[in-house]
């Protein structure tokens, strides 16, 4: 039979969490219904302040191409951003504004790693992180996180796995799935082994301010790192504006130059009255943001206590993000086939932890970005699921 796919388009991976969406929204329509902890998406509305900008900016006809990078605006308030929150002096030429954060991914990686370059990324981690190293078909170099460590990496065993053949080093924290939080002394460690080896770092920060008992540190901070750093971050989960697709990557001017490039070449740029709207998010009040972090600590609270209250499973508190990352290896040692009862038989749509990484082997990952109405119906059909999964088995 003719082969159709490409060899690249076929090493190309994809995130398991819409396919799960799309099998909860067929039984929804079957007249089931389904909790939906899934997907990582605030539940809240975006800002009225940062709504109100946009639609003025669609009044006044912004609504044409814009500079492959950005409008200059943006890149100027996010740069005072990043250089306020990370300590750091960031030249607007430096900021490469996307739609959404999974560009700066891809055009990093497709500008900095050569085939054959190894590329160390978290093992359970954001999946599309082992896709893109695979595609441009670099050596995937996984450090796993153990729950033992509260799913932070031992930062020696990292940086062993940095060498003369690393090219890319890619962190995550706060951290998807388990929401670890990296802290100064880890980024000590990997940091030194960089400089050592000349090895670029991706630092995924998207979930930076979605902090509950731990600080953001950025290893772009740290001496030295500064030029050898990409940072990732955005709009989505800060300011629950996943729909509008707005990211950042903040990063050494040839790299920016190499990723405007790519950009050009892909989408031409992202949508102006978008790019209005960040500003506003940006530079405007940011209450809205506190408010929702406090409700994500309430809700962490009670879906942790709740899933170490059900036999069979136990839940590591997350120190960021939103998400919970329960073992349910006693039930199921893979994990996958109890995320799929959940779904089929008790209505609650999860992810497998092994959707994030072979080490993501007996666990799920929830989602607390919905009310606590439907945390706590999820936790009782959870509870119920549990029992009824053990005595099948």
């Amino acid at each position: 039979m003719e082969r159709v796919l490409s060899a690249v388009a076929s090493r190309l991976g994809t995130e398991t969490a819409f396919e799960v969406l799309s099998r909860a929204r067929a039984l929804e329509r079957a007249g089931r219904s389904v909790v939906h902890l899934e997907i990582g998406e605030p539940d809240f509305d975006t800002p009225q302040h940062v709504v109100d900008a946009a639609v003025d900016a669609l009044r006044r006809g912004l609504t044409h191409y814009t500079p492959a990078p950005g409008i200059p605006e943006l890149r100027e308030a996010v740069a005072r951003a990043v250089s306020r929150t990370r300590g750091i002096p960031v030249d607007p030429s430096e900021v490469v504004v996307t739609p959404g954060g999974k560009p700066v991914m891809a055009f990093t990686v497709l500008a900095l790693v050569d085939p054959g370059d190894e590329v160390v990324y978290p093992d359970p981690g954001f999946p599309i992180y082992e896709s893109l190293v695979r595609w441009v078909g670099a050596v995937p170099k996984p450090v796993r996180l153990r729950e033992d460590r509260a799913f932070r990496p031992d930062p020696e065993e990292l940086a062993s796995l940095v060498g003369p053949r690393t090219k890319l080093v890619i962190l995550n924290s706060p951290h998807n799935p388990c929401g670890s939080v990296l802290s100064r002394e880890d980024l000590e460690v990997v940091a030194a082994a960089c400089l050592r080896h000349g090895t670029w770092v991706l630092s995924d920060e998207i979930y930076s301010r979605i902090l509950y008992d731990a600080e953001h540190h950025s290893i772009a901070s740290l001496p030295g790192m500064r030029e050898r750093t990409v940072i990732l971050d955005g709009f989505s989960k800060t300011y629950a504006m996943t729909g509008w697709r707005l990211g950042y990557g903040v990063m050494p001017r040839p790299v920016a130059e190499a990723v405007t490039r790519f950009a050009v070449n892909v989408y031409s740029c992202p949508a102006a009255f978008a790019q209005v709207a960040g500003i506003a998010a940006l530079e405007g009040p940011q209450e809205s943001v506190e408010a929702m972090v406090a409700e994500f600590r309430r809700r962490r609270d009670r879906v942790v206590a709740g899933l170490n209250a059900i036999p069979g499973l136990r839940c590591v508190l997350p120190q960021g993000a939103f998400y919970a990352f329960p073992n349910v290896s006693e039930l199921d040692p893979d994990g996958r086939a109890f995320a799929d009862y959940l779904l089929e038989e008790a209505g609650v749509a999860v992810l497998a932890g092994t959707a994030f990484g072979q080490a993501g082997r007996g666990y799920l990952r929830i989602s607390y970005a919905t009310s606590l109405e439907n945390l706590e119906e999820a936790l009782r059909r959870i509870e119920a699921a549990a029992r009824t999964f053990r005595a099948r088995r």
